[in-house]
């Protein structure tokens, strides 16, 4: 097994569903670790439900692996003990590359009939 690269992107893939999810949340703006579990549980109409210390144990990993950011300067705005992420430019390319790789996941799904057409060429059931 290859060490992995920190810049390389396809080092850091596939991704679990629950990293796809936190680095999702943090795409549109940076968040703290409360909103970023609100969201995931919104977008998937509480499918997904992560603990908070599944939250913090990813978060851990991605701020070790260089895919998000501890935000210092947003602590005194609203609660001071409240941390704010965002992600980092490595982490938007791993991002990009994951959804890219269900995208032909996707894709390949469809071409075996095993879900049917989304508007962009996709299917599903």
């Amino acid at each position: 097994m290859r060490e992995k690269n920190p810049d390389e992107v396809e080092g850091h893939l596939p991704l679990t569903a629950s990293v796809f999810h936190v680095l999702l949340a943090l795409v549109d703006a940076p968040k703290h670790g409360y909103a970023i579990l609100k969201e995931v549980e919104e977008r998937t109409n509480g499918k997904v439900q992560l603990s908070s210390g599944t939250l913090y144990a990813i978060m851990k990993r991605l701020l070790n692996d260089g895919l998000i950011d501890e935000i210092e300067d947003r602590r005194a705005e609203t609660d001071e003990r409240r941390r704010y992420y965002r992600l980092t430019r490595l982490g938007r390319r791993v991002a990009e590359a994951e959804a890219k790789r269900m995208e032909e996941l996707l894709k390949t799904a469809a071409e075996k009939h095993l879900i049917q057409k989304l508007r962009h060429g996709w299917e599903r059931s």
